[in-house]
């Protein structure tokens, strides 16, 4: 029984790196630059260098890891084939492949979203479940599915971009993806505010949240001192986001939602929106899914990536 994985999640800024004993625990963990000139392709030789370097120093022979397990920024196939990563500069790669000969180490990689999820199905919030939803509400809202333990990936990766969902008919902004009306317009941190804006627009009722720097944690702490305009926003951030999630749920019927990201700093309170719209919306036979708040953070990428070597 080999001693060791590595998790690596990939990012547009940092490679984040760690490694891990049978058990799931983290016994060591390091950060390299994401160098993306030349089209990335320096990223996969610096990874593998970087583990080279921590096994040398940490006196681990090749023959003690199992494997490396990859998180990746776009739609990871089951084969270890991303299909395009814009803010890597890369085209269609295969990963484990091309890092797998670099280190001579098995090598299985998927999409950053479904490797976070399944670390806090591992290790997280999502600890002694097979069947969870993680949402990451950030920038944008991400999203990975594990379903009987195993991610849902979908043909080319693109499984889980809950994101994406339809849910605005009459949205006339354009989303990232160039649709309108996607769940993340509304349910992210930048949706949280877009709805804040408009919102004041209306009309002129006092709020805390006139004159200020409006951002999504602004909103949740006027939410919390009861601020009666926030709290309408509020109110329209968990129509949305219920309802987006009692769609999931009516297809992959989770025993829990994991809600991580920068919003979910804002706590529990989140779950007080969310829940009467889900159960507005949500088909009877999913509507006892519970709700949780991630817990790993940004290391969900690492514990995934090394969860996917160490579960296989």
């Amino acid at each position: 029984m080999k001693k060791y994985a590595v998790g690596v999640d990939i990012g547009g800024t940092t490679v984040k790196l760690g490694l891990f004993d049978r058990e799931g625990r983290v016994l060591e963990k390091w950060e390299i630059p994401t160098v993306k000139r030349e089209q990335g392709c320096h990223i996969l030789p610096d990874i593998a260098a970087s583990i080279r370097d921590k096994m040398t120093s940490m006196n681990i022979d090749s023959s003690d890891i199992q494997g490396v397990g990859v998180g990746a920024p776009g739609p990871v196939d089951d084969e270890g084939t991303i299909y395009k990563a814009v803010n890597l500069g890369w085209d269609v790669i295969n990963i484990s492949q091309v890092l797998g000969s670099y280190l001579d180490l098995p090598v299985k990689a998927a999409n950053d979203a479904n490797v976070a999820a399944f670390g806090e199905m591992w290790q997280g919030g999502g600890k002694g479940h097979d069947n969870i939803v993680a949402v990451t509400l950030g920038t944008g809202v991400g999203g990975g599915i594990i379903v009987n333990g195993s991610i849902l990936t979908g043909a080319t990766g693109a499984g889980g971009e809950i994101g994406h969902i339809h849910i605005e008919d009459e949205e006339t902004e354009s989303c990232g993806c160039e649709n309108h009306g996607c769940l993340e317009q509304y349910a992210s941190a930048t949706g949280v505010v877009r709805l804040a804006r408009r919102r004041l627009a209306q009309d002129q009722e006092p709020s805390v949240l006139r004159g200020g720097e409006l951002s999504a944690k602004a909103v949740w702490d006027a939410v919390k001192a009861g601020d009666r305009v926030a709290v309408q926003i509020a109110e329209r951030f968990g129509e949305y986001l219920g309802k987006g999630l009692a769609a999931v749920a009516a297809v992959v019927n989770p025993e829990v939602f994991v809600i991580g990201g920068g919003v979910s700093k804002a706590g529990t309170v989140l779950f007080d929106y969310i829940r009467p719209a889900y159960e507005k919306y949500v088909f009877h036979g999913c509507r006892n899914a519970e709700f949780a708040l991630a817990t790993l953070g940004n290391d969900a990428g690492i514990f995934g990536a090394a969860g996917l070597i160490l579960n296989e």
